[in-house]
């Protein structure tokens, strides 16, 4: 089981944007899907949440209610082999979106865009090569503008597999202030991410509309995540978490989908 798995939490819509995401994306299937029940607090029947692959790598998505907004300080970045790819999963996710950087070469990539689609989730697609396909990507910026470095130190120091890769920072002169974090990747878990800051006045920051379920095989361990993640930011409901930086995880022990699925 992949130990961290993105968690994209929808209003009433998840099984249309697994469709999209499934179809256009290859090696990619959902795997099960869960329905409500008599307590509710959707329809009896309706769908509840949706286990799924793209390009090999696991995502949940939930019908939640409209409770949370997905924001573009986490997105998905997708790393193309071709032009042509870039172009068709462009077309796809760019269909009745929200364009936030257009589709054209930039001096980081020859074919790069950015694109929130129609279900609200953040999207960057680019020409470039890598063993993970889709990263996920965190942007720091208003009240957690300069804290990229701390939180991927202190996210490689709880889980094992992980480490700091790369960290690019700007320069004397450049848009962002000296220092910054222009580009960082890091791992955790064997599961590559990206990170970047921008002090640039951004309205909007991290949301719990994309959270990371952190699967524990142990109680000790469903404890030592919670105490860690939870120290300097806000324990949430039934597992959820906000950590210090903002950040939305779920700790989640194996017998949970079993005890879902009952």
């Amino acid at each position: 089981m992949q130990k961290i798995t993105p968690f994209l939490w929808f209003n009433d819509n998840a099984e249309e944007a697994v469709a999209l995401y499934t179809s256009a994306f290859k090696d990619s299937k959902i795997l099960s899907t869960m329905r409500y029940g008599d307590a509710g607090p959707a329809p009896k029947g309706s769908i509840m949440t949706v286990s799924f692959l793209l390009e090999g790598q696991a995502f949940t998505a939930l019908n939640g209610g409209p409770i949370y907004t997905h924001t573009p300080a986490t997105s998905l970045f997708v790393q193309c082999a071709s032009r042509e790819e870039v172009d068709a999963l462009w077309a796809r996710l760019s269909e009745g979106g929200t364009v936030l950087m257009e589709l054209g070469e930039y001096p980081f990539s020859e074919r790069y865009g950015w694109v929130s689609d129609r279900f609200g989730v953040s999207w960057q697609l680019s020409l470039a090569k890598a063993e993970q396909k889709i990263v996920p990507f965190l942007l720091f910026t208003g009240a957690q503008y300069g804290k990229a470095e701390e939180a991927m130190r202190f996210y490689t120091s709880l889980f094992d597999d992980s480490r700091i890769d790369n960290v690019d920072r700007y320069g004397k002169g450049e848009p962002e202030p000296e220092g910054s974090v222009r580009h960082a990747t890091f791992v955790l878990q064997g599961l590559q991410f990206m990170a970047i800051e921008s002090a640039h006045p951004h309205e909007f920051t991290f949301s719990e509309a994309f959270s990371f379920v952190v699967n524990c095989d142990s109680q000790v361990e469903i404890n030592r995540f919670w105490e860690k993640l939870t120290d300097g930011g806000q324990p949430l409901q039934c597992g959820w978490l906000k950590d210090k930086f903002g950040v939305t995880w779920q700790i989640v022990p194996p017998v949970l989908i079993e005890m879902m699925q009952d």
